[in-house]
């Protein structure tokens, strides 16, 4: 977690992108969840009711069958009827009569699905469509319908199907290959109302029947038909077994214990997956039709909504994230280009400018940029230009804190070996004295070869040999093929003079002062000027060392700052023109001698 804090915190790129993923991924998850939830309650909302409207459909079309058919009930008022079953002896006029009414009422109200219609006394006579006169062989009240017409008068009942008429299955007449639903009804006396007979209308259940086989829930779900108790009447292929391929469906639970409403749906959990269920009553019969399929079926469009929801949401999130890094590649590559310009600069390379495109911040602030490289730039090299300037300026306050001095001396000892008669010295030293001043000119040149520095160190140990001849010596060592090469003017003088007045002059007996050049490494030449004179402590040339380094100030010159000052002055010339790695390195011991080297390129 720490770590992904401080990647996140240390990239402008991933602040970025945590912002879009919670600006852009978090409320377009959420509106895809809930569009998902919305959607989805929606439709399987609809796929269930339009489920249940399907059972209402049958219920209702039961009920219109059942009260269509009850307008059949009419006959039992009718004066032939109940003077047919009231009377013992019975004319051929008044049983045409009935049957002309029968035949009446088929053509007024169209009853197709009408099988039969039958009336019957308490003493098995009857009258019938399919049978005309009849008379029972036994007793009807043995049928356990008429028993219940007896105890309840006033109730119709509806006897589901079971291949026979509710009348004939006592008889032994039956429908060949048609299920039969029975209409029974008391017919009653008009004054006393005594029951004197049923009424029994025999209905074709093939509506029914088809609607059971046809339709369907999903691809496998089904509807079926049972009674007030639960048991099934009507199920898809319970009078079709025959037919191999298609297996009764199985049917479910819906005893009185488990409804509590006329019509409603559920989800039922089975061992397999859920089965949706939902179920509608007819009011006519009290029957449930009840219709059973997967839960998955029935909610099949929903879930094909969740999918498209799914890969719409995970096609914006593609989209979204190919988005962001185009974006981001925009926004954030002049900022990375800018950061590598910085770093380069940062390094000392003032050429690193940046190439603006376009006409926002970011190109305002690389324009600023550039011109703050070359700003910076001119400031520095205005500040070399004043730096060498000041160089030359103290080259030159060098040259006139010595040459003032070393006049003074070298008269004086010219006319003291003048006076001592001594010309030939006197000529020796006027002539190395003229070479001196000659060089020390040089026509106002900075740069001047290392013979002509040579020439110039040589005339000024001429003149202090002369003046020191009891103590000074010197030699001057250097490959020829280093002489032509280029170096600063008063770059060895100082050096030497450092080592005559410093080393030598300090030391008891004769000194030697040693000037040598080489190259190194093919790329550097390296002169020494190496004395043999009292040396330095080691705390002296590590304090000379450090101040090598800094600048000089000359408010408050010591003693031992004042025979650097020549040491300095050269070394900071030397790093000026040529850089850190060259200058004056120093090594010294105590009683032992110094020696002090110069690096410079061979250029």
């Amino acid at each position: 977690m720490v770590n992904l804090v401080r990647i996140i915190s240390s990239s402008l790129r991933a602040k970025l992108l945590t912002m879009f993923v919670v600006l852009t991924f978090i409320p377009l998850i959420t509106v895809g969840l809930i569009s998902y939830q919305k959607s989805f309650n929606t439709i399987s909302g609809h796929s269930k009711a339009s489920t249940l409207l399907v059972a209402d459909q049958l219920a209702r079309d039961i009920d219109v069958l059942f009260q269509d058919t009850g307008k059949l009930l009419e006959l039992e008022k009718n004066p032939q009827v109940l003077r047919f079953l009231f009377s013992q002896s019975e004319t051929y006029e008044d049983a045409k009569e009935i049957l002309r009414t029968f035949d009446l009422y088929r053509e007024i109200y169209r009853y197709e699905n009408v099988l039969n219609i039958t009336m019957i006394n308490l003493y098995g006579k009857g009258i019938s469509e399919r049978k005309g006169v009849f008379q029972l062989d036994h007793n009807p009240l043995r049928n356990p319908h008429f028993q219940k017409l007896l105890e309840e008068p006033e109730k119709v009942l509806n006897i589901p199907p079971s291949g026979n008429s509710a009348l004939d299955r006592l008889d032994g007449f039956d429908y060949p290959h048609t299920n039969v639903i029975s209409i029974m009804a008391t017919v009653k006396q008009r004054i006393t109302h005594e029951v004197i007979g049923f009424m029994v209308i025999d209905l074709d259940d093939s509506i029914v029947e088809r609607f059971c086989n046809d339709v369907t829930i999903g691809r496998t779900g089904f509807f079926y038909v049972s009674d007030q108790a639960g048991n099934p009447i009507f199920a898809p292929s319970m009078r079709n077994a025959s037919n191999a391929s298609r297996e009764a469906p199985p049917l479910i639970d819906l005893s009185p214990s488990h409804i509590a409403e006329d019509r409603d749906s559920f989800v039922q959990a089975t061992e397999g997956k859920p089965r949706f269920v939902v179920y509608s009553t007819s009011r006519f019969t009290g029957w449930k039709i009840i219709g059973s399929a997967p839960l998955q079926e029935i909610v099949e469009d929903a879930n094909k909504i969740r999918q498209l929801i799914f890969v719409s949401v995970g096609f914006s999130i593609i989209f979204a994230i190919s988005l962001y890094f185009f974006i981001t590649s925009r926004l954030t590559r002049p900022i990375q280009v800018l950061k590598n310009k910085m770093r380069q600069a940062e390094t000392g390379y003032w050429d690193a400018k940046v190439k603006p495109s376009g006409r926002d911040e970011i190109a305002d602030l690389g324009s600023s940029f550039n011109i703050m490289l070359e700003k910076i730039k001119g400031l520095l090299d205005q500040s070399i230009k004043e730096q060498e300037q000041i160089q030359k300026a103290e080259l030159r306050t060098l040259q006139a804190q010595i040459n003032p001095h070393f006049l003074y001396n070298t008269l004086d000892s010219i006319v003291w070996m003048a006076e001592a008669g001594k010309n030939e010295q006197v000529i020796k030293i006027v002539q190395a004295f003229s070479r001196f001043f000659r060089l020390s000119l040089n026509k106002g040149r900075d740069w001047i070869s290392i013979q002509s520095e040579l020439d110039h160190v040589r005339s000024y140990l001429v003149i202090q040999q002369m003046r020191y001849r009891d103590i000074l010596d010197y030699k001057i060592e250097v490959e020829p093929e280093l002489v032509t090469y280029a170096i600063l003017g008063m770059t060895l003088q100082p050096l030497v003079e450092n080592a005559l007045y410093h080393g030598i002059k300090n030391k008891r007996g004769k000194g030697m002062i040693r000037i040598t050049g080489h190259t190194e490494n093919g790329q550097d030449i390296v002169l020494v000027v190496e004395d043999n004179g009292i040396g330095m402590s080691e705390l002296l040339i590590t304090e000379l060392r450090a101040n090598l380094g800094k600048s000089r100030d000359h408010s408050e010159d010591s003693e031992d700052q004042r025979r650097a000052y020549g040491l300095h002055n050269v070394h900071q010339r030397l790093q000026l023109y040529f850089g850190p790695r060259y200058g004056v390195e120093i090594v010294s011991r105590p009683g032992e001698g110094t020696r002090v080297s110069i690096r410079i390129p061979r250029t």
